[in-house]
């Protein structure tokens, strides 16, 4: 019996062929065999074989609709700019995972220990822990959440002097390390939004304590962002239908303020604000089922807004 592992075969033959088609399509989008390599991680003489078409790989992978979907999505990103080398490495890894339940790799791993036949065998995804993959969905969600407002026209002149932050919370959260969000806050500098850092649990406080009272009484509503409060935005929500809740700025435990405030209307508004207070700058959550469901809210808003 010969011992194989899936990861042999996502090195030894998914990952040459997937390089080589990610160099073939980044030089049809323009970019130089320098930045090819630097956005992959290799040589430039290995661009230049993968664009020669002298790198060989695996036809399986290389006509495999969904690799070639995941590919060209990635071309797309790091030619844009949209996507940078976290993201493609998170596209690659679901892609891998894909692919070993019943997919290519799955395959492959077979012929090479045809003592797998028959057997059903799940080892590849069996082992994916459903805690770890709850928080990788909503890391990934939070960092969706964050390029979206990055993109919004106008989110510039409503992120607050101390920062907006997008927070999305795993399901029945404890506390604010449950909560994932931007490290250090997202900031406004020269009508662009900069984005610090990769999201993280347990990097908000403000946010996080507005998430746990919303699912604390409403357990789908699991994402929020804090932005500047303003009047048309606060007209635009009216206009979607949307009832937006005051609440006192100045209120000593703001997360029991704001559960017993959801818990009067017996839900939760995707609009609350304040007005401020002394040392307390005015600020506006806008919350959704998810942060990427937050964020496109915001975006919508911002659209009515402008009109």
């Amino acid at each position: 019996m010969s011992l194989v592992l899936p990861s042999e075969l996502v090195v030894d033959r998914f990952l040459p062929t997937v390089r080589a088609m990610l160099a073939t399509r980044l030089a049809d989008r323009g970019l130089t065999q320098r930045e090819i390599a630097d956005e992959l991680g290799v040589t430039q003489a290995a661009v230049s074989k993968y664009v020669g078409g002298e790198s060989g790989g695996d036809d399986r992978f290389r006509d495999d609709p969904e690799t070639v979907a995941t590919v060209e999505r990635i071309a797309d990103g790091l030619a844009s700019g949209e996507l940078d080398g976290y993201d493609a490495l998170a596209e690659l890894l679901s892609l891998v995972r894909s692919l070993e339940d019943r997919g290519p790799i799955c395959e492959l791993h077979e012929e090479e220990m045809p003592e797998l036949r028959g057997l059903g065998c799940d080892l590849c995804v069996r082992g994916l822990d459903p805690d770890v993959r709850a928080e990788r969905d909503v890391l990934a969600n939070v960092r969706t959440a964050a390029r979206t407002l990055a993109s919004i026209p106008g989110m510039a002149d409503v992120v607050p002097n101390v920062g907006t932050n997008v927070g999305m919370c795993l399901p029945d959260p404890r506390d604010e390390t449950d909560v994932a969000a931007i490290p250090g806050r997202i900031y406004a500098m020269g009508g662009r939004i900069e984005i610090p850092a990769n999201p993280e649990f347990g990097a908000s406080k403000h946010v996080a304590t507005a998430v746990i009272a919303a699912t604390a009484v409403e357990s789908e509503v699991r994402g929020a962002i804090n932005i500047a409060t303003d009047d048309d935005l606060l007209k635009a929500a009216r206009e979607h239908g949307i009832d937006p809740l005051e609440f006192d700025a100045d209120y000593e435990d703001r997360g029991e303020h704001l559960r017993s405030r959801f818990a009067d209307r017996g839900t939760v508004p995707r609009v609350v604000y304040h007005r401020g207070a002394f040392g307390i700058e005015p600020a506006t959550y806008v919350f959704g089922a998810t942060a990427a469901d937050a964020a496109e809210l915001i975006t919508d808003l911002l659209e009515t807004a402008s009109s």
